[in-house]
């Protein structure tokens, strides 16, 4: 029996105020609530058009699950649950029917397809498959989850330049992993900047 590929978005409820925070500090809440409520739909629409995977939407709040305006319709949420990012990612990796799990943000706007379809062949040789971000986190994890699902998410410090490298070290010895190429996650001026600087495809507009 082949298994399903499970491709799934990690998304905040684009809500005024409430999203990309550290981002809104240095350029106006209003720019970091256009960039996250376009960036949002440029990401999710072409991962959720793609038939070599199934894409799940996971969103927090969770309460924001029935809330329609928020969400792009092409496929299915999911609730992220509670606790920090490690749980909440735990938590859905454990909970997907089988088959290998692909995770992704949404506040990396360069993330195509092609990321993803690498991801999952690399999961055919690999145990996990991480894309590192250059503040030393990661814009995707993937897991192959056989012959069963390994917890690598917990005591990782998030937010920090260890992210990537706490996550790693929690892989058992005898599992292997792969990474892919090195994209940029919009948290900061600095990598804002880099981004409006960079040609990008017609359908993100971040005018508020």
């Amino acid at each position: 029996m082949r298994l399903t590929n499970h491709l799934v978005v990690f998304a905040r409820a684009p809500r005024i105020g409430r999203v990309k925070t550290r981002l809104a500090a240095d350029i106006g809440v209003l720019k970091a609530w256009a960039f996250a409520r376009n960036t949002l739909k440029a990401v999710v629409r072409p991962l959720a058009d793609d038939p070599r995977w199934r894409c799940w939407l996971a969103v927090t709040p969770d309460t924001s699950i029935f809330q329609q305006r928020f969400w792009p319709q092409s496929f299915g949420r999911i609730t992220q649950g509670p606790g920090d990012l490690g749980r909440r990612m735990a938590g859905v990796a454990k909970s997907l029917p089988p088959g290998p799990v692909v995770i992704v943000g949404t506040d990396v706007p360069a993330i195509r397809p092609d990321h993803a379809a690498s991801a999952f062949k690399a999961l055919g040789r690999h145990d996990a498959v991480f894309g590192p971000a250059r503040d030393g986190g990661y814009w995707l994890v993937g897991l192959k989850r056989r012959p069963a699902f390994t917890d690598i998410f917990e005591g990782v410090r998030w937010s920090t330049e260890h992210a990537l490298s706490d996550t790693i070290a929690n892989l058992k010895a005898n599992q292997t992993h792969t990474v892919l190429e090195s994209l940029d996650d919009i948290d900061d001026t600095e990598a804002y900047r880099r981004f409006m600087q960079t040609p990008t495809p017609s359908s993100i507009n971040h005018r508020p």
